[in-house]
């Protein structure tokens, strides 16, 4: 399996991941309904910030419970609603129905 990752919105920057060799940041994970945020200062390249699973919101998100559904929303070329990836989540609000931009680098072939 890859790695996943994805651009801020705010930023425009690419998530990078532990293991290339750019050095990561500080990425907020945002819930757009409850604007609760999941900050991940070490991303690991498998799509969880602090702990929550990006695929997992975005299951939870659309009414679904798994990882594998949140999956298959994401990849359906169909409208949903996404958690929003920020440097600074006081601006998250901006974001919100907004799907953040993958990043084809997978956060780590720089």
């Amino acid at each position: 399996m890859g790695f996943f990752s994805w651009r801020t919105q705010d930023t425009d920057k690419s998530i990078a991941n532990r293991y290339s060799n750019k050095p990561t940041f500080t990425v907020y994970m945002v819930n757009p309904l409850t604007f609760k945020s999941y900050k991940e200062d070490n991303y690991e390249g498998y799509g969880v910030f602090g702990g929550k699973d990006f695929y997992e919101l975005v299951a939870e998100l659309n009414g679904k419970s798994t990882r594998s559904e949140g999956i298959d929303i994401a990849f359906s070329n169909k409208p949903y609603v996404s958690p929003i990836l920020v440097e600074n989540p006081v601006i998250a609000k901006k974001y919100k129905g907004q799907v953040p931009e993958t990043c084809n680098r997978q956060g780590f072939f720089y």
